[in-house]
């Protein structure tokens, strides 16, 4: 846990205030409820307190937006015209540029740190991997709009994208101080622990979502309804399918660690232990938060058979 979290905490709540991503009062105290400063905290326990700001402040960000645009039935024609506003940002606008939407605001106040703390080359992977982030909502909203369940193999391509989760691992080394160089960003090793990391997180995360989503417009698009509507399984045999899928991801991660170390690179360790925070800080985080845990006691049990949706 970083030391820093209580502070932090406090402050990126206030941040989401001052920022307008969320206005009234119900969001806010739901919002505090969750304490995401220890979903920062978890997962970066190594960051300094500036560091520990950007990357919980950015986490929180992408939980609004997920609030905002994602969870909501917006077709996919409007996720696309909404498009515009935040590539400006991330391509074109400088510090001192007027936004008048608050989450591209906020967006362009969050980029404007990452090049205050990090190097050219690091804001711009975080700049690549938020983009592809941002294209994919689209692909989602196409999903709810046209009431389609994805095929495995589309939903477990995008997922690395619609999870968010290179946005967050991109910004590993700026938070521990150890620049990975661009040749160790591409690294073969490097790209597969990533892609492995990442898929735990995320099919963790449609896991311990599931009671949140299930009932809501963004239900196709969760791996639990992927496997019960394409492969037949009851939702209790999709669970544990995905189980089983996490621990081969967890074992491939653990096989590749001997051939990173042998890198020899301070860098590429501190960004494979930041990994390894992510994983266990994430599932640490959601079975304690009130975000996820006051869905699964609102939840009815699921009713036991194949394709239920």
């Amino acid at each position: 846990m970083n030391p820093h979290v209580e502070r932090v905490n406090t402050e990126t709540l206030d941040w989401l205030v001052e920022t307008g991503l969320v206005r009234d009062s119900e969001t806010v105290e739901r919002y505090r409820q969750a304490k995401y400063g220890w979903l920062g905290a978890r997962t970066y326990p190594y960051a300094e307190h500036h560091t520990l700001r950007l990357v919980t402040d950015w986490c929180v960000w992408l939980f609004a937006f997920d609030d905002a645009f994602c969870e909501e039935n917006r077709g996919a024609a409007e996720m696309s015209r909404l498009l515009p506003r935040f590539l400006a940002v991330l391509d074109d606008l400088d510090e001192d540029a007027e936004v008048e939407d608050a989450f591209a605001r906020a967006l362009l106040e969050i980029k404007t740190r990452i090049a205050r703390y990090g190097d050219p080359d690091q804001l711009d992977r975080w700049r690549a991997v938020t983009k592809d982030y941002l294209f994919a909502q689209v692909w989602e909203a196409a999903n709810r709009e046209a009431d389609v369940v994805p095929p495995p193999g589309d939903y477990l391509f995008m997922r690395r994208r619609t999870g968010a989760m290179l946005t967050v691992f991109a910004l590993i080394d700026v938070a521990s101080g150890r620049r990975l160089s661009p040749d160790e960003w591409r690294h073969p090793a490097v790209k597969a622990i990533t892609d492995n990391a990442n898929d735990v997180v995320v099919w963790d995360n449609d896991l311990i979502s599931y009671a949140k989503e299930s009932d809501g417009a963004n239900a196709r698009n969760n791996l639990v309804n992927v496997l019960a509507t394409h492969r037949g399984h009851s939702r209790q045999h999709a669970m544990e399918a995905i189980g089983a899928m996490r621990n081969r991801a967890i074992a491939e991660m653990v096989e590749l660690r001997p051939s990173l170390e042998a890198l020899g690179s301070e860098a590429v360790l501190a960004y494979v232990r930041g990994l390894e925070f992510w994983v266990s800080g994430s599932v640490d985080y959601s079975l304690t938060s009130s975000r996820y845990t006051t869905a699964w006691e609102r939840a009815e049990t699921p009713a036991d058979r194949p394709g239920a949706g």
